[in-house]
């Protein structure tokens, strides 16, 4: 079987930076309750799981952030 690759084409609308997080200050989410950190970077907010720092990092502009949280908040979301 030939083994095909495909090009990764960014999200319509998909208008953030390639942050360099290597000198970000992560911050734990939860008062060092879990493993979610959050950075801000260059105003973005850069959020990984800190059991796994390796692992890619989701980028939020402040609005979306603000729509994430809130949702949170509303239960919208299970971050447990």
């Amino acid at each position: 079987m030939a083994e095909s690759t495909t090009e990764q084409q960014p999200f319509a609308g998909w208008d953030k930076p390639e942050l360099d997080l290597t000198d970000a200050d992560w911050q734990s989410g939860s008062q060092g309750l879990g493993d979610v950190q959050i950075a801000f970077v260059e105003g973005f907010i850069a959020m990984r799981n800190g059991g796994r720092p390796q692992s890619p990092s989701l980028i939020f502009s402040p609005a979306e952030w603000h729509a994430f949280v809130r949702g949170a908040r509303s239960g919208r979301f299970d971050l447990t």
